[in-house]
């Protein structure tokens, strides 16, 4: 049975691709590389660490990079994509999709051999010439899910009072601290924005695999498929492990010993770190010294990558990080992009939920001020602050599955006195002036407290739609309708005004080119910001403790045998912010799409 399917697959090979790679003159063993590459773990936006360390937790942009050099080597005739189960959105996904197509546009065959994942890897797989599947394996295609996680029943317990408020109905950042369910604004754009991306997963894959719209969304409603019955749906090409996957596409390329590039272009690390020679390499990898970017006489775009939550000063992305959604990276970035004469235009690569007004407002300032041409190409996410700042640009590129929008403002504070005295620790207060305990963690809010606060966020929203307002060409009454905390998908912006065009980052570069006059054929270079952190700013960069550490940690021990705490604790570090006591931009609740 197996023998028969693989030899159905090897038909199909030879219907969907006819083409190959031209010989290299002059190469001993011309064009008989099968470039393979792995999709899998986290592949986050940003550019990460640099020199040996590029591909220990590769970027998306090195993906992106090795697929693209697949294309261009002579000595490569058909690439071997293997998906196992990627942390990868639908903005993210798009970019490696489009790698793929110019790979298959140079005439080079690309086989998905897929191992496991949901909807949006599979959608990666769609994109490539033929999709194979281990015998053992299930395809899951089942729709697309939203999750949000509520807090208010365990924090009652506690006595801990979370008082979060909103400017716009549908601006529930602060929802999972103060409700047990989605209030009926927030259930209402969650299911248009999910019910499109469902109905974008359906043209896919009926698009990919040749189905009628019906068919794809009988399958999607399905589901769940063992790998034969997959083959029966014609959603994969072939059942067979990854060797019968490589020894048919080598049959197809008329390739009787096919070189096998492994983990083709990645960069290897060297962990002999012995003599004068490996204390120097050890060294540069801790630093973060390697190759910089040399000044070039060709004109540039610079990426500056705007990633994760919006904070003040350095911001953080963990080990192995690099770049972060902090102020003092991004602003720096585009101050260098902005004074380097070779830099022709910027496009600001958006990939974050939002975080502090503040941060987000000094990062939209020193983009809309720069005389160069501005694009904003937004990745999986670019909600509330992440939106602000793409509104800076001259124009906007997203992805037709990216979340965005989410025009609001929210804020609060947890008091958590009478949780602590239920574990011995008490504070007394010493306090003049009406409003100086509006931050403090102690009590909930005083009317005055409130309104003081509600004041500032009222002014901060403000801020917020004029800017969209002024940015987008919106008048008020069309922008009352997209704001108040609403958020689309890519394609739903689109249509609404609030983005130009829906692609990838090289559309966005296109954009970018267009706008500074330059011509088609003109090379123009890339380079990546921020630059790369060292190890040791890694691990040591971000050593400033949060406020209340004691009272923190007390309330974490509290908590340590309650039901839910787990998920409570993943979610500690965005509901901090909305607990900050500071106005935020900040994407509703802690989601998770699916």
């Amino acid at each position: 049975m197996g023998k028969l399917i693989w030899a159905t697959a090897v038909l199909m090979i030879g219907v969907v691709w006819s083409g190959g790679a031209a010989a290299a003159e002059g190469e001993k063993n011309p064009s008989r590389t099968i470039a393979q590459i792995s999709i899998s773990g986290s592949i986050p936006e940003g550019v990460g660490q640099g020199g040996a360390l590029a591909d220990v937790s590769p970027r998306l942009h090195r993906i992106v990079e090795r697929i693209d050099q697949a294309a261009a080597d002579p000595r490569v005739k058909g690439v071997l994509l293997t998906i196992v189960s990627p942390d990868i959105g639908r903005g993210r996904m798009e970019e490696v999709a489009a790698a793929v197509a110019r790979v298959r546009k140079a005439g080079k065959p690309v086989a998905a051999h897929f191992v496991s994942g949901g909807p949006v890897p599979y959608s990666l797989a769609a994109a490539c010439d033929t999709i194979s599947m281990p015998p053992a394996a299930t395809l899951e295609i089942t729709g697309v899910r939203m999750e949000v996680t509520f807090f208010k029943a365990m924090l009652d317990t506690l006595g801990v009072d979370a008082e979060i408020l909103q400017v716009g109905d549908f601006k529930g950042a602060g929802e999972p601290l103060t409700r047990t369910s989605m209030s009926p604004q927030l259930r209402a754009q969650y299911e248009q924005f999910v019910g499109d991306l469902y109905e974008q997963l359906v043209e896919r894959v009926a698009s990919a695999r040749g189905l009628t719209a019906d068919r794809a969304r009988e399958l999607v409603d399905r589901g769940v498929f063992t790998p034969e019955a997959a083959m029966e749906a014609e959603l994969i090409d072939a059942v067979a492990y990854e060797d019968e996957v490589i020894s048919g596409l080598a049959s197809q390329l008329d390739i009787d010993e096919p070189t096998i590039a492994r983990n083709y272009a990645a960069k290897e690390v060297d962990n002999d770190f012995s003599g004068i020679g490996g204390m120097v390499r050890l060294l540069e990898m801790f630093s973060g010294s390697g190759k910089k970017s040399a000044k070039s006489r060709e004109k540039r775009v610079a990426i500056v990558h705007l990633t994760g939550e919006i904070r003040d000063g350095k911001g953080s992305e963990g080990l192995l990080g690099g770049g972060g959604g902090g102020t003092d990276a991004v602003i720096k970035a585009i101050r260098e992009a902005a004074n380097d004469a070779s830099v022709a235009a910027i496009v600001l690569r958006i990939d974050s939920p939002g975080g502090s007004a503040l941060a987000s407002d000094l990062i939209w300032r020193e983009a809309e001020r720069i005389d160069k041409p501005v694009v904003a190409s937004l990745s999986d996410t670019a909600a509330s602050g992440g939106y602000y700042v793409a509104v800076a640009a001259d124009r906007i590129v997203a992805a037709p599955g990216s979340l965005t929008g989410s025009i609001g403002v929210v804020g609060g504070k947890i008091a958590v006195g009478e949780a602590l005295d239920k574990v011995g620790v008490h504070t007394d207060v010493v306090s003049k002036g009406r409003n100086a305990g509006w931050l403090s963690m102690q009590t909930p809010f005083t009317d005055d407290e409130r309104e003081a606060f509600l004041a500032t966020m009222k002014d901060v929203y403000r801020l917020f739609t004029s800017k969209v307002a002024d940015g987008r060409h919106l008048d008020s009454q069309k922008l009352a309708t997209l704001a108040e905390g609403r958020v689309f998908t890519g394609r739903m912006a689109k249509e609404l005004g609030l983005v130009d065009r829906l692609g990838t980052l090289d559309d966005a570069i296109d954009e970018a080119r267009q706008l500074a006059g330059l011509a088609v054929d003109e090379k123009l270079e890339r380079i990546l910001l921020p630059e790369p952190r060292g190890l040791f700013e890694d691990l040591f960069g971000q050593a400033e403790m949060t406020a209340a550490p004691v009272a923190k940690a007390a309330v974490l021990t509290f908590l340590a045998d309650l039901p839910g705490v787990d998920a409570f604790v993943e979610h500690l570090d965005a509901l901090s912010l909305v607990t900050s006591g500071r106005p935020l931009m900040m994407l509703p609740a802690r989601i998770h799409v699916r």
